[in-house]
């Protein structure tokens, strides 16, 4: 995890509020994101990740609060990668052809081939590491290889924001591993501001900056090793949560589950675990 160097405010989620049938989902929501910031949005499932991520992109309307994109009020310079796209694996859609229509898919009729639209799908290609599955169908492609085709045709347009909605969702370890030093490059190199949303903070606490950290539509802000404490949490959820580090990852747990993982694990033997 690199600092911050730029501190020019590219996303401020100012006090959102949203209801659905008069039942509170998300409740004074307020963070915000600087240039080049990696941030995990962090939360169980139900916790409210994705009305939050809709509520930015202006999808759902807030019962309260507001949103502002490089300060201004609006979808501005945004890029997306949504939950789940169903691909058949049939469909006659090559990798470079959905990079393409980040372009200009949203226009109407077909697009006209030039060599500066070919130079910018190759160049986006080659910042996602894609080039030599570039032509083949989409729908074939595992899944660590469409996220990759998803992300360049998210970041094509060059947007200084780009929100993924559980993109680490069903891949292997080592596609985790390699989309997530993937992204924290790409923010590196292009100074795009970074909001992931995930259940799992784990494989993002090598690289995320800060954590957005939700549960029963609430929310608390600011560095991971911060937020991510027994008495922080604890407040949040408004029971008593313990946070257990083993092996190297974090466990947030209420705390009679908290009990039984300790009488578990006095009851392995002693080298058996190790807590950094």
């Amino acid at each position: 995890m690199s600092g911050m160097q730029d501190l020019r405010e590219v996303l401020a989620v100012d006090r959102v509020s949203v209801s659905f049938a008069g039942h509170s989902v998300l409740r004074d929501v307020d963070f915000k994101l600087h240039a080049g910031e990696f941030c995990g949005l962090i939360g169980a499932n139900g916790s409210g990740k994705t009305t939050l991520l809709r509520t930015i992109l202006g999808f759902q309307k807030a019962a309260g609060g507001g949103v502002r994109i490089n300060g201004q009020s609006g979808l501005g310079s945004l890029g997306y990668v949504p939950q789940k796209i169903m691909l058949d694996a049939y469909l006659p859609l090559r990798g470079r052809d959905m990079v393409a229509l980040g372009l200009d898919g949203h226009r109407l009729g077909l697009p006209m081939p030039s060599k500066k639209r070919r130079a910018s799908v190759d160049e986006m290609l080659e910042a996602v590491d894609a080039e030599h599955f570039a032509d083949r169908r989409i729908g074939e492609l595992s899944g660590g290889q469409q996220q990759r085709i998803l992300i360049a045709h998210a970041l094509i347009r060059r947007p200084r924001l780009l929100l993924l909605d559980e993109p680490l969702a069903n891949l292997d370890i080592g596609s985790v591993a390699s989309i997530v030093t993937l992204l924290r490059r790409l923010s590196i190199e292009q100074g795009i501001t970074i909001l992931l949303s995930a259940h799992d903070m784990n494989p993002l606490l090598p690289v995320m900056d800060s954590i957005v950290y939700l549960a029963h539509g609430r929310a608390v802000s600011g560095p991971a090793d911060e937020v991510v404490r027994s008495k922080v949490l604890t407040q949040l959820y408004g029971y008593h949560i313990d946070v257990i580090r083993v092996h190297g990852r974090v466990l947030v747990i209420a705390a009679d589950s908290a009990d039984e993982i300790r009488a578990a694990r006095e009851r392995e033997p002693a080298h058996a675990v190790q807590v950094p």
